[in-house]
C-alpha cells in the first residue's frame, strides 16, 4: 500500500510539473484570489495564499474521497 501511494504521489507531481511547464495558464489563478495576502515593500515581499490553499485543499479532499473511499 505504501509503495502504491508513493508511486501515485510521484505521478501527480510529474503531472503538476508538466502543467506548470507547458500550460501555465492552468495555474494562473493560484495566488490571485480575493483573500490572498501580498505585502510588498522596497526590500521585502511577503505572500500568503490563504484562499488559494483552501481551494486546493477542498479539491484534493474531493479527489481523494472519490478514489480511496471504501
Amino acid at each position: 500500500m505504501t509503495g502504491k501511494m508513493i508511486t501515485l504521489m510521484g505521478i501527480v507531481l510529474i503531472l503538476i510539473g508538466l502543467a506548470i511547464t507547458y500550460a501555465p495558464w492552468l495555474v494562473n489563478w493560484f495566488g490571485r484570489l480575493p483573500g490572498d495576502i501580498r505585502i510588498q515593500n522596497e526590500k521585502s515581499f511577503v505572500f500568503i495564499p490563504i484562499v488559494s490553499m483552501i481551494v486546493v485543499s477542498i479539491i484534493l479532499t474531493l479527489i481523494i474521497n472519490l478514489f480511496f473511499r471504501k
